[in-house]
């Protein structure tokens, strides 16, 4: 039975609408909404019961904890058992927003949120149709990515319904995610902000509002098998945000041992095709492409790279491609969320 997809205005979302599939979480089913980023898997951040519902239908495993979207800063404030100076300053100026603050839960959050650690993922939204939910339910609402564990992240409805099917419930439909990539992750309950995930707001520009130095993580828990310790932050699995096809990340100068690779590699393949994703579109003469195979223009800037990544990784899996060639972006630190997700897809 397929998932109940209600159309809504990206902009002006009707209020009827949003009344209906804030009814549905508050009975503790699951509603799929888009965010700026990418669609969530939603449910009521305070009914334990609805939030493994979220577990169950990605098939995602308990030691990865999930965000709680809240529609102001205030209300993140009650989800925290501190909140910080740092806290204040960050959330004035980048919620609503593509940023996570993960600060010190109080013990109302249900476990099953923070995947049992003493932490808790927290942001503001900057979509009208997720803040508009928020509201209309009065309470915060639980959202992964709305996609199968480990797989591409969903950039329009139409991707959660090929994920998810019927265990999206029901899902608010309002086009396209303007970001395209999941949101930065900064963990402040340490001596120094870090981030543990990267996204489009970036260390530097997080540094120049706290006038400080951010860090980056290092040595994350490769997230395989059972008894892996939880995680402060979702989407750090060794292999994520992947296609079904074989992806091989290659960079420019490496087009030579592509090429015997993919000639070596080319009978396994049979008669599926292999799809390109290229910024420099002189690269498609290098490349031993066959009829049937084919080159999509990826842009050049980060930002719109963001926004069309996942985008073609559906595509190439919809039309059942073999293998999936991509060209790693530059390995500067405007493209170092870009080059994160690249780097878990091809794994």
């Amino acid at each position: 039975m397929p998932p109940t997809v209600l159309h809504v205005d990206p902009v002006h979302p009707d209020p009827a609408v949003i009344g209906l599939a804030a009814e549905r979480l508050s009975r503790g089913e699951l509603v799929a909404f888009p965010t700026e980023t990418v669609y969530g898997l939603g449910a009521s951040a305070l009914n334990a019961d609805a939030v493994a519902r979220i577990f169950a239908a990605k098939g995602r495993p308990a030691w990865n904890p999930v965000i709680a979207h809240v529609p102001d800063a205030e209300s993140a404030r009650q989800l925290t058992a501190s909140w910080p100076e740092t806290a204040q300053r960050l959330a004035a100026a980048f919620w609503p927003g593509p940023l996570t603050l993960v600060l010190p839960k109080r013990e109302h959050v249900p476990d099953v949120v923070t995947a049992g650690l003493d932490a808790v993922g927290v942001r503001v939204p900057a979509h009208p149709v997720a803040l508009a939910l928020l509201r209309a339910l009065g309470a915060p609402i639980a959202a992964p990515s709305a996609n199968r564990f480990t797989h591409i992240s969903p950039t329009t409805a139409a991707h959660v319904v090929a994920s998810l099917g019927e265990r999206a419930g029901c899902i608010l439909d309002a086009g396209t995610c303007m970001v395209g990539i999941e949101s930065t992750v900064l963990d402040l309950c340490g001596a120094s902000p870090t981030v543990l995930r990267p996204g489009m707001i970036s260390r530097a520009q997080i540094a120049l509002v706290l006038q400080e130095e951010v860090h980056a993580a290092t040595g994350q828990v490769a997230a395989h098998g059972v008894g892996i310790p939880s995680q402060r932050s979702p989407g750090m699995s060794d292999r994520h945000y992947a296609p079904r096809a074989a992806t091989w990340l290659f960079d420019p100068e490496q087009v030579h041992e592509l090429v015997a690779a993919l000639n070596s590699d080319r009978e396994r393949f049979g008669s599926r095709s292999v799809v390109a994703l290229l910024i420099q579109p002189s690269l498609r003469d290098a490349l031993p492409l066959q009829p049937g195979d084919r080159v999509e223009r990826m842009p050049d800037s980060p930002a719109g790279y963001a926004r069309a990544l996942y985008a073609a990784l559906h595509a190439a899996d919809a039309e059942g491609a073999a293998l999936v060639l991509i060209e790693a972006p530059p390995g500067t630190n405007e493209w170092g969320a870009v080059r994160d997700r690249l780097t878990r897809a091809a794994r």
